[in-house]
């Protein structure tokens, strides 16, 4: 069986900028803004470094042709 992965958790300051919420969230309010913004930086880091690692992620591979 595999070890999980393990990303290093976001940085202080980026979990404080992302605190600072935007107007929708202002508006459907947040109970703990800190910990909002630390989950959804941490689920940012883990699909950003181990693509498969993170549920719900697709890679799709598309050639320059597709987009036309």
């Amino acid at each position: 069986m595999s070890e999980p992965t393990r990303v290093q958790g976001p940085d202080a300051p980026d979990v404080a900028a992302r605190a600072r919420l935007l107007p929708e969230e202002q508006a459907a309010g947040s109970d703990d803004p800190k910990a909002q913004a630390r989950a959804i930086l941490e689920d940012s880091l883990l699909r950003t470094e181990v693509p498969d690692a993170a549920a719900n992620t697709q890679v799709e591979h598309r050639r320059s042709a597709d987009t036309v």
